[in-house]
């Protein structure tokens, strides 16, 4: 390894190891930062010359030698470790810089003002992406002209897209009048604009859940071919869902500190923050011996499920209900999300005679009210107190 990168070699190489890389994968990742460390030395670049045009140069100018490696992600785990030491500058924005700084001023606002999680502070910055990537330039004379009927506009146009459904255009008018309130308060629009954003029709409880049909849990978790490392986790990821009606955030923020095996019990940080303990049943707890024995990668990571290939970092809840419906594909049934077993295992409780008050703990809801909704899936005692309909003459 010659040229300026080769003193970081050793620890790059180690770094691939201990994300689950396997040999051959290391040696090609250290061979592209070779070339790397050679073309620096050519130009007389230090690391730190590494901006985002001369990323792009040396991409160019690998593909008129090679043929792999060559894409606009192929040197994100070598950048990431020299960033993480400090002699690579981290990447600027490419965005209109007025608008980056706007945005990094408001998750500054969401974070220490308002206390927001940091997956909800990505989701109103997506909303306000969306927002001010229709603003003409400059932006400070644009946001100061801005009328209540381009606010409107602008959500009338997003919901008649066809892409949001009633969750999604709720949080789309909500980040959006948190980005007003924002604006306001910064000096950029004037006092009140939030109140001109149009709510999105829905009532509370109006949904009815929608749990598997009979035998479909079954038929999900025989789909897992538990003879491999992924079908392990898989099978493990599935039986939490369906048995103790996990969310998917959840079992993706499990920690191997979570289980307390002596006690049987599982520590669930679910929504709010909120810190729950459940039973740990003998099947739920099979699944997770099975897989953190024979299927999870070695790993420093302390969350139970990983990534089965490199580089090995935990499962996001989005990565959760892909597992579910590529269990779906398997199993050869219609792709249902996470979400879809927790009501599962509501609607089967319920079905099974087990009262409101008793169903809320388990699915961990602040507010029996919130329970009631799966109250209408069972018709037959919904039948008992149905009044019968009134004819003419006021006779029943």
């Amino acid at each position: 390894m010659e040229g300026p990168l080769g003193c970081y070699a050793p620890g790059f190489g180690a770094l691939l190891v201990e994300r689950g890389y396997r040999p051959r994968s290391v040696v090609v990742q250290l061979r592209l930062m070779a070339h790397l460390s050679r073309w620096l030395e050519e130009r007389v670049w230090e690391p730190s010359g590494l901006t985002r045009e001369a990323v792009v140069e040396f991409l160019g100018a690998r593909r008129e030698c090679y043929v792999d490696l060559t894409g606009a992600r192929a040197l994100d785990p070598l950048l990431g470790y020299l960033r993480g030491l400090g002699v690579v500058p981290e990447l600027r924005p490419a965005a209109d810089s007025s608008v980056e700084r706007l945005l990094a001023s408001y998750r500054e606002y969401l974070v220490c003002e308002r206390g927001l999680m940091v997956s909800s502070v990505d989701g109103h910055e997506r909303v306000a992406r969306l927002f001010l990537a229709a603003r003409a330039d400059p932006l400070e004379e644009s946001l100061g002209e801005l009328q209540v009927g381009e606010v409107t506009g602008f959500v009338v146009a997003q919901c008649r897209s066809g892409r949001l459904g009633t969750g999604a255009g709720k949080n789309l008018v909500g980040g959006l009048r948190s980005l007003l309130r924002f604006l306001h308060v910064a000096g950029w629009v004037r006092a009140g604009l939030e109140q001109s954003v149009p709510s999105v029709a829905g009532w509370r409880l109006s949904s009815l859940p929608r749990a598997l049909e009979p035998g479909r849990v079954a038929m999900l978790l025989s789909s897992c071919d538990t003879s491999t490392p992924l079908g392990r986790r898989d099978f493990a990821i599935v039986t939490l869902l369906s048995r103790l009606g996990l969310r998917a955030c959840e079992v993706a923020r499990l920690s191997l500190d979570d289980i307390d095996w002596r006690a049987g019990e599982l520590t669930v940080r679910g929504k709010g923050s909120t810190i729950e303990r459940l039973p740990l049943t003998h099947d739920v707890g099979d699944a997770l011996v099975s897989y953190l024995r024979d299927g999870r990668p070695t790993s420093l990571s302390r969350e139970v499920f990983l990534l089965a290939r490199a580089p090995v970092r935990a499962l996001s809840p989005a990565a959760v209900t892909a597992v579910v419906r590529y269990a779906c594909d398997r199993a050869g049934v219609e792709r249902v999300g996470a979400h879809r077993l927790r009501h599962t295992v509501a609607t089967e409780l319920l079905r099974a005679g087990t009262p409101l008050a008793q169903i809320a703990p388990i699915l961990r809801h602040a507010s029996v009210s919130t329970t009631a909704i799966y109250a209408k899936v069972d018709r037959e005692r919904l039948r008992a107190l149905a009044r019968p309909w009134p004819v003419a003459g006021g006779e029943a």
